[in-house]
């Protein structure tokens, strides 16, 4: 399947001089999710996992699909402030000015095996802060799997440590 051919560019969004990825025409067609779902599965390798953390927000969409289907746990990162339990934090740079991630302390569990899902890769801040978090909690990251990379980026760089793996590369 064309995965490319779902992907609709927006320019000038959320600010002037980015073209945004809206996978949004993807998400609207039943068989583009399973067909994706299953992509996205086979680029673990069949490895045993045990969580898949999904990043806000996007991430959402995907993780929990590619935890039933692993037979594993899902668990939230989330801003700061959205999580009701105990959580660790993680700050992390953005262009302009930092940001904190989330975490419950009780979703991972020393040398659990963790796939790490978000909808794309850009800059690799995100990931980096998420990868972070899970390692404090003493989880394993097996792999750091994306629908879309955006190469230009070079996310991968901040990622390095990690088995990175991308759907769709730009």
């Amino acid at each position: 399947m064309n995965f490319k051919s779902y992907i609709r560019d927006i320019d000038d969004f959320p600010k002037k001089g980015i073209v945004f990825k809206d996978i949004t025409p993807l998400l609207k067609d039943a068989k583009a999710i399973k067909k994706a779902t299953k992509a996205l599965l086979e680029l673990t390798k069949a490895q045993q996992i045990d969580k898949v953390v999904g990043m806000e927000s996007r991430g959402f969409f995907f993780a929990p699909l590619l935890a039933v289907e692993l037979n594993a746990g899902f668990v939230p990162v989330r801003k700061a402030g959205k999580l009701p339990y105990e959580t660790l934090s993680e700050v992390y740079a953005l262009e302009y000015g930092e940001d904190t991630l989330e975490i419950h302390k009780d979703s991972i569990k020393r040398g659990e095996r963790i796939l790490i899902h978000d909808d794309v890769l850009a800059t690799g801040g995100t990931a980096a802060a998420v990868c972070k978090l899970i390692e404090r909690l003493g989880g394993v990251i097996v792999q750091c799997n994306f629908l879309i990379e955006l190469n230009f980026l070079q996310g991968s760089d901040k990622l390095k440590a990690y088995d990175v793996q991308a759907l769709m590369k730009y």
